[in-house]
């Protein structure tokens, strides 16, 4: 019996008994649909991830202080950033990013707010896309200007509009503010969110020269960490070495190894080798309901065997060699896995593309992933119908013909 006659046959069996052919198929079209939306989320997941990185910069290094080893008089200072990007040539951008939480406020309404304080540079390095305005320059950050930069969200909440350019805005702590400009209105990053965000109960996020904000809370002339992009790729390592240099000499602490410089790649590759171990977990967890459908395949080929043992006793006594009711009975469960793998696939694809629209993620669905699954559900078949396809083969044709 050739190959076709044998699939032939198994897809009339399989069609004889639809619904319970269906029910059998489950247990792999859940294991296959969830492996591959997990796996498929998971990947998009890390292109997520970096996109925003290679957005932020992928020629971005942190420059660190080792705050174990470091005394006040090594911390990086407002005039080392400047000194940075003006003497090592491999820099472009290079600021420090502060964080200070205060209060943000009009005439009519008050709220928390996050203050961001850096150079200018800090518009590139932070990768802002502006609304309206422009964000503040050199000179307003060597002067110490009070002007401010807030996001859109923080600009509907406080005024109920976005387009705030011009008007003033109260920042400080609970105890002194002092009156800002606004210069500039940044997209907020939850707008895309914005029905599934309460932008009321959101903190303000505000940029200021990291000048002012050193006016404004004081401390804020010093810092452990800075942020610096080289021109190029190749510059990367060079910028960064140069950069430790520099400020070793400016402090006067060579050889105490305060300083490190780490590009933000390295720490891209540390998240993606994190998320590639989640999703490998989750997905390990998921294929667990391959089994109980592979279980599954083999109980309805046991049932088929008992039921069609008269018909196995004819054909052996016709002919039939114990390799063509193997062959026949294996190839019915291998089409039964097969069928449920490609349904289970195309669930997937849906389930992943529906989930992704509501966490805001592009799932990546590589040719590799779609291959093994198919694979896999074919495995299973083969696997679990070798011992009903091997009782079958093995039955006595007399008893078999004699059995009712």
């Amino acid at each position: 019996m050739n190959l076709m006659e044998n699939v032939k046959m198994a897809l009339a069996s399989i069609w004889a008994n639809k619904m319970r052919s269906f029910l059998t198929m489950l247990g792999i079209i859940i294991g296959i649909s969830s492996v591959i939306a997990v796996v498929s989320l998971g990947q998009g997941g890390q292109h997520t991830i970096t996109g925003e990185f290679e957005k932020i910069g992928a020629n971005t290094v942190l420059i660190s202080v080792d705050n174990s080893k470091a005394e006040r008089s090594d911390y990086i200072t407002l005039e080392d950033v400047e000194q940075l990007k003006e003497k090592i040539p491999y820099i472009r951008y290079a600021t420090p990013v502060f964080q200070v939480r205060g209060t943000a406020s009009t005439r009519m309404k008050s709220k928390t707010a996050i203050i961001f304080g850096g150079t200018s540079d800090l518009y590139q390095i932070d990768n802002v896309e502006l609304a309206y305005g422009r964000f503040f320059n050199d000179a307003e950050y060597d002067e110490g200007k009070p002007v401010a930069v807030i996001y859109s969200s923080a600009a509907k909440s406080l005024f109920k509009m976005e387009d705030v350019v011009g008007m003033t805005l109260d920042i400080g702590s609970e105890f002194a503010q002092k009156s800002f400009n606004i210069i500039g209105v940044v997209k907020s990053q939850v707008d895309m969110f914005s029905d599934l965000t309460d932008e009321e109960n959101l903190p303000a996020i505000i940029y200021m020269p990291a000048t002012t904000l050193n006016y404004l809370f004081g401390q804020y002339d010093i810092t452990t960490q800075v942020y610096i992009v080289a021109d190029s790729k190749e510059n990367i390592e060079s910028a960064g070495n140069l950069t430790v240099k520099m400020l070793e000499n400016r402090h006067g602490n060579r050889g105490r190894e305060i300083y490190t410089a780490e590009p933000l790649m390295k720490q891209l590759d540390e998240i993606n080798n994190v998320l590639g171990i989640f999703t490998t977990f989750v997905a390990a967890v998921a294929a667990i309901s391959l089994l109980v459908g592979g279980v599954g395949v083999m109980n309805i080929m046991l049932v088929s065997v008992t039921e069609r043992t008269r018909e196995i006793g004819i054909r052996k006594a016709i002919g039939a060699r114990t390799g063509h009711i193997l062959f026949q009975f294996l190839t019915e469960s291998v089409i039964i896995s097969c069928i449920g793998g490609i349904l289970g696939l195309i669930f997937g694809i849906a389930g992943a593309y529906g989930l992704g629209s509501i966490a805001g993620i592009s799932p990546h669905i590589s040719p590799g992933t779609v291959i093994i699954a198919i694979l896999f559900s074919s495995a299973v078949g083969i696997f679990f119908g070798i011992y009903p396809a091997r009782k079958a083969a093995r039955l006595n044709p007399i008893e078999a013909l004699r059995y009712e």
